[in-house]
């Protein structure tokens, strides 16, 4: 269709699949195909083509897409293919106004970016980009975070894991709240596969595929710690009579046990990294270390 309609500018015009949707990741599957499935590429414009052909463009692929038996999309689907321009792709999918076509990021963008969806905007494929552009902001956002905001991440997350799991578990099972427990155990259990990916230098997919992610990369003690400590149940009468102490680990308690083994991959993977020297499975102690 481009081709016989849109020749003159068939290699101004960028195509491919990525963004939103487990089919970008590869982890579509049957029961996936029950919302928002259905055939569709994504086609990329500069702001000035998009002026120039784009709406054209636009309502061309839009007949064809339409005309392929079954092929009912939602609205949402739509929203995710057909014809956009790449600055809007990209700003719809890192939640910030981003100027792709310019080529960077300032550190202020990167910090306030929704890092969650960095992974949605590499996804997928390109299968033809002439002009470049786009692929060119591809190329700079999987050369992954400045080291300063790596820096600021990684530190972040090392708080995070050791305030839940390190103490505000504990603290919480002395008082018998087990909620508050719960919330701690999860904000920790986040906390140390959002680790992992920075320590791997790669972006973490949408939550309900991080783990699946995370073995794909490495199925080897990490993975294998991480699945025990979300396994792990809290165990209230190992805590009966117990006064929370900051040195005092209850290691009766699978949670505790479970959160020291990861914390002690962490450890290991930094100092593999050369970012720490020491042996102290306690992470908050490396939180000023690792910004310094």
């Amino acid at each position: 269709m481009i081709r016989s309609e849109f020749g003159m500018y068939e290699d101004r015009i960028a195509v491919g699949l990525s963004g939103e949707g487990s089919d970008c990741f590869g982890y579509d599957d049957f029961m996936s195909r029950d919302h928002d499935f259905g055939t569709g590429v994504c086609l990329w414009l500069t702001e000035a083509d998009y002026e120039l052909f784009g709406e054209s463009l636009r309502d061309a692929y839009d007949a064809l897409i339409a005309g392929m038996p079954g092929n009912d999309l939602t609205a949402r689907l739509k929203a995710r293919r057909g014809v956009m321009t790449i600055d809007g792709f990209y700003s719809n999918v890192l939640g910030i106004s981003v100027p792709a076509e310019k080529g960077n990021l300032t550190e202020e963008e990167w910090l306030a970016l929704d890092h969650s969806c960095l992974a949605t905007a590499v996804n997928g494929e390109v299968f033809r980009d002439d002009l470049g552009v786009f692929s060119s902001f591809r190329s700079y956002l999987l050369s992954y975070y400045p080291d300063h905001v790596w820096r600021f991440r990684l530190a972040d997350e090392l708080h995070k894991f050791a305030s839940s799991l390190q103490v505000n578990y504990a603290r919480c099972m002395s008082r018998g709240d087990t909620v508050a427990a719960r919330m701690c155990h999860l904000n920790g259990l986040s906390a140390s596969m959002e680790l992992f990916f920075l320590l791997h230098r790669q972006y973490p997919p949408y939550y309900k595929w991080t783990y699946r992610r995370m073995c794909e990369i490495e199925d080897g003690l990490y993975a294998q710690r991480v699945k025990a400590l979300a396994d792990a149940v809290s165990c209230p009468e190992v805590w009966e009579g117990k006064q929370y102490s900051p040195g005092y680990l209850n290691l009766s308690d699978p949670v505790v046990l479970n959160a020291e083994m990861v914390a002690e991959s962490v450890l290991d993977l930094m100092s593999q990294l050369g970012l720490i020297t020491g042996s102290n499975k306690y992470l908050e102690k490396y939180v000023d270390v690792i910004m310094k």
